[in-house]
């Protein structure tokens, strides 16, 4: 398997990981209707797996900062509102210990739950084609859609500027 093919170490933090990062920025952008259905077409005639919560999924408050000209001093832009939640797969025969995280924007408890699963269920190995295959790729495929519609639609209301030279 290829290094992007299989899945990450569980010792591993997710920011370690190129691979573990791409999935979990998928899954943090993706709405959850989007996330359950492609979720439950993924896990079709698999039982989901128990787990454990190491940290069930809250809301906060986060600080999110700018930078002046994009590049130069930090300084605090405001705070915006997130969701996070960890929980641990159990029962998994070949690793008790598989962790799944997720963190996003907004206040959905059942979506970071789902992330969280994901991620966990990536991290294995009997699990991670099927996952990367059936919900990152078709997820991912979404997010460039909408990306484009946006680029178009902005795109069709510009407007071209274009100065005249005055012969004195």
């Amino acid at each position: 398997m290829s290094a992007a093919a299989s899945p990450p170490s569980v010792d591993s933090p997710a920011s370690a990981n190129p691979a573990r990062r791409a999935w979990m920025s998928v899954m943090a952008r993706s709405t959850r209707t989007d996330l359950e259905a492609a979720l439950n077409r993924a896990m079709e005639g698999l039982p989901f797996p128990a787990f454990d919560w190491l940290r069930p999924p809250e809301t906060g408050l986060a600080m999110v900062r700018g930078r002046v000209g994009g590049t130069g001093d930090a300084f605090n832009l405001g705070e915006a509102t997130v969701t996070r939640a960890t929980l641990r797969l159990r029962d998994m025969p070949q690793d008790s210990t598989t962790v799944g995280v997720s963190c996003h924007l907004g206040r959905d408890r059942r979506r970071a739950e789902l992330a969280a699963i994901a991620d966990a269920l990536l991290q294995t190995p009997q699990h991670h084609a099927r996952l990367q295959a059936q919900l990152i790729a078709p997820l991912a495929a979404q997010l460039e859609a909408k990306r484009t519609q946006r680029q178009q639609d902005a795109a069709s209301t510009r407007v071209e500027f274009f100065t005249m030279v005055r012969g004195d």
